[in-house]
């Protein structure tokens, strides 16, 4: 199997399907980011080691899985690809055009998008009931579920047959209809976005947000502090193609949440979101 991109998710993503005994491709656009993401893998495993869920001899078996690659032809023997590029349309379709045509005729393409409706890729493809949504919930070597999004051209059988591999991840599928933000994405963004708006209009704070939530409806984490590891420019873009979609005021981004990601206060991967993570700040917890 491929996967096309080795950030976060991606890298994620060849982890557990190497663990689970996938000769994995992964491709990067250069080599720099091929290497980080290649040791973001190792650091994930080294890290499962440690904690005694991972014994010493499949990780390295894991890593043998997994080869890298700065090419697209690179797919040309893999059954399924699934891409996990940046969350940007115009990427993500022309990644299929490509896919398409370095790809076996009846291999199957998934995208990892967690917005943009699977149709928009299918349709660019001479494949499109071969092609549909797999995703997979951050972070993917913990989180149990993905998100499977069948378009209007998928098969019964790619459907069958991505499910059946899912399982083969020890991930539970819940399967969504081609709806932008489909099921996770459509009940978490209004929800994130009425957190920032109480925090803007001095409501309430941030800590009491947080804990509000956390402690009044058992949330592993409050809506601020999730914001924070998703990342505010991640969600802001999601945000965005929800409220262009459907034109609800449900989804339209808070002046603050937009004001936060043009100052480059993206949460933790910038070291400052709604908390100073720079200057030591930790979020409540439980």
């Amino acid at each position: 199997m491929g996967v096309v991109g080795c950030g976060l998710m991606g890298s994620g993503i060849a982890e557990v399907c190497a663990r689970a005994g996938y000769a994995t491709v992964i491709r990067e656009v250069n080599s720099d980011l091929l290497a980080r993401g290649l040791e973001r893998v190792r650091a994930s495993l080294d890290t499962a080691v440690s904690r005694g869920k991972l014994p010493e001899a499949e990780r390295e078996a894991a890593l043998g899985r997994i080869k890298g690659t700065t090419s697209l032809a690179d797919f040309g023997d893999c059954e399924l690809v699934i891409e996990a590029a940046t969350e940007n349309v115009e990427v993500k379709t022309r990644t299929f055009v490509e896919l398409d045509q370095v790809c076996a005729p009846h291999a199957i393409l998934a995208s990892n998008t967690s917005s943009i409706p699977i149709v928009r890729m299918a349709s660019a493809t001479h494949r499109a009931d071969r092609v549909l949504g797999m995703h997979f919930m951050n972070p993917v070597p913990v989180m149990p579920l993905i998100e499977y999004v069948r378009a209007l051209t998928t098969s019964d059988e790619t459907l069958e047959v991505a499910r059946r591999f899912g399982e083969t991840l020890g991930k539970r599928i819940i399967v969504s209809k081609d709806r932008a933000g489909f099921i996770v994405n459509f009940l978490l963004i209004p929800y994130l976005c009425e957190a920032v708006r109480m925090l803007e209009q001095g409501f309430a704070t941030r800590e009491d947000i947080d804990v509000g939530m956390m402690l009044g409806t058992s949330y592993p984490m409050g809506p601020l502090t999730l914001l924070d590891f998703v990342g505010l420019d991640t969600t802001l873009f999601i945000a965005d193609i929800l409220f262009d979609e459907f034109k609800d005021p449900r989804f339209a981004a808070p002046t603050l949440l937009r004001q936060m990601v043009i100052a480059n206060y993206l949460g933790r991967k910038t070291g400052r979101g709604f908390y100073n993570y720079e200057r030591g700040e930790k979020p409540p917890s439980r």
